[in-house]
C-alpha cells in the first residue's frame, strides 16, 4: 500500500519537510516513488506547498495520507481529509490504572432476581483478659 508522508530534512533545529509517495514499510529515508511538495513550519509564515493534482491522483489509486500530511492537506481545502484524521482527544492511561470501560461498573440484568438477605453477623467472642 501507498502512503503519503513526510521525510525531513534541513539542519539541525530547522526543519523542513518534503512529502513524498512511498511505500508504507519502507523508511522515509529510502528512495521515494515520487516528491509531491514540501513543508516549511520553521518559516515565517510557514510555507506548504504540494503538486494538488498528484496528490489526488494518488489518493484516487489508493494511497492513503498520513494523519499530520492529512491534517495539512485539510487546512489547504482538499475534501475527504477527515476519514484518515485520527482522534487528538486520546488520554494515555498511567500506571495501574485500568480503562474507563472495565472500571465502571456492569449494568444488571433486566430479570434479575431478587438479591439474597444479608446475614446477620455472629456476635464477638470476648476477649480474654489476663490476670494479674
Amino acid at each position: 500500500m501507498l502512503t503519503i508522508r513526510l521525510r525531513r530534512v534541513g539542519k539541525h533545529a530547522q526543519p523542513s519537510f518534503r512529502v513524498i509517495l512511498q511505500e508504507h514499510t519502507s523508511s522515509p529515508k529510502n528512495k521515494a516513488i515520487e516528491e509531491l511538495g514540501y513543508y516549511k513550519p520553521a518559516a515565517n509564515p510557514i510555507e506548504f506547498s504540494v503538486k494538488m493534482e498528484k496528490i489526488k491522483y494518488w489518493i484516487s489509486k489508493g494511497a492513503k495520507p498520513s494523519d499530520t500530511v492529512a491534517v495539512l492537506l485539510k487546512k489547504e481545502g482538499v475534501d475527504g481529509m477527515d476519514k484518515f484524521i485520527s482522534p487528538r482527544n486520546k488520554q494515555r492511561k498511567g500506571k495501574g490504572e485500568q480503562p474507563a470501560e472495565a472500571a465502571a461498573p456492569a449494568p444488571a440484568p433486566k430479570a434479575a432476581a431478587p438479591a439474597p438477605a444479608p446475614k446477620a453477623e455472629a456476635p464477638a467472642a470476648p476477649v480474654d483478659t489476663p490476670k494479674a
